[in-house]
Parts: structure tokens; sequence; C-alpha cells
């Protein structure tokens, strides 16, 4: 009897921004590329080149969309689950500047003035995840690095704050996938196709 293969899914974080580069914390802000943002975009759509997916996502936010776009995913279909996480008060800061006002803040243990709790951002990418689960085939998602941090946890059946262990480098490609029936991180954050850019 013939097993089909089950569905994995492959995350790759936006390119490079400038808020990127300095540590800002870019949530709802539409930050473009850079230069070098589109460079490894473009090296992320070499290392994908000869892959099949039976869905691919994306975050409707221009660094996400346009890294999908060079990448050679033009029909990435934008769904709002995969925005980045809602920093509220603390969108463009560093977490060194929030840390003056709130020293040990981060991001996995708030206080989230304005923005969204772990739990809501959950929420989103548990339907993301019913998605890739319900596609006949692998899926590829592009999207940010705390939400797809979050997504990772998840895939686990950890809590959205187990997200705090998985670092996560721009433009980085990394697969969710299965061992023997148990969901596992095949690979994560791997920037080996960024040798040149």
């Amino acid at each position: 009897m013939s097993h089909e293969p089950e569905p994995k899914l492959f995350l790759v974080r936006h390119g490079e921004t400038e808020w990127s580069r300095s540590g800002r914390h870019t949530g709802r802000t539409d930050v473009p590329l850079t230069d070098v943002g589109r460079r490894q975009a473009e090296a992320i759509g070499e290392r994908l080149r000869d892959r099949h997916f039976a869905l691919v996502l994306t975050s409707p936010s221009s660094r996400a969309a346009e890294t999908a776009r060079l990448a050679g995913f033009q029909d990435a279909e934008p769904t709002p689950d995969l925005m980045e996480w809602d920093y509220g008060e603390f969108e463009g800061r560093t977490t060194a500047e929030i840390r003056e006002m709130l020293p040990g803040w981060s991001i996995w243990h708030g206080p989230w003035p304005a923005g969204e709790t772990p739990e809501q951002v959950s929420e989103r990418v548990d339907r993301v995840i019913a998605r890739c689960l319900a596609a006949e085939g692998d899926s590829l998602l592009f999207a940010h690095g705390h939400v797809l941090r979050v997504l990772a946890a998840r895939w686990l059946g950890e809590s959205a704050r187990a997200g705090a262990h998985y670092a996560l480098g721009t433009a980085t490609l990394s697969v969710l996938g299965w061992e023997h029936g148990t969901r596992v991180i095949e690979q994560w954050n791997d920037a080996c196709h960024l040798g040149t850019t």
C-alpha cells in the first residue's frame, strides 16, 4: 500500500530592509527591501527554482510580497494571517530602546501596549497551518521573523512564546516537516544561498 508523503511547510523570511538591519521592530509599517534584500530574494529563487508547491502564500506587506515576486513566485496569495506581529506602541523601536523604559522587556513576555499578544498571533498562524495541511502537497510561505517563529512553535505543538528560542535571520529558508508521523523542524535559519549577495 503506497503512502502519500506528509506535506512540508517551506518558510522564507523576507529580505533585508533598513529597519531589519538596524533591529527596529517592523510590524505594520511598510518598509521596502534594500538593494541587498532584493538580491537576497533572487538568491532564494535560485534555491527554490526546481521545487513545486501546492500552495504559495505571502504576507501582504511589500517586503514579503516583493521577496516572493523576486524569488519567482509572482502568484503568491496574500493573506493577512501572515502579517508580522502588531507591535502597537513599540513599532519602529529597537529592543534596547524599549528596555530603557521597561527593563527586561521582550516581545515574548510583553507588555504589548496597543499591540498583539502571543496568543493573538498564534490564532493567525494556526489558520495558516490548517490551510497548508489541507493543500495537496508542500506549501511555501513568505513572511516575517516573529510571525514565522510563532508558526514554527505552533507546528511543534508548543505555545507561541516558545518562538523565543528560534532565531531567524532575513532571507533565510526553513522547512517544517515530519519524522515517523511527528511534526519536526527539518531545517532552520538556513542562509547558505546568500553567500554571494
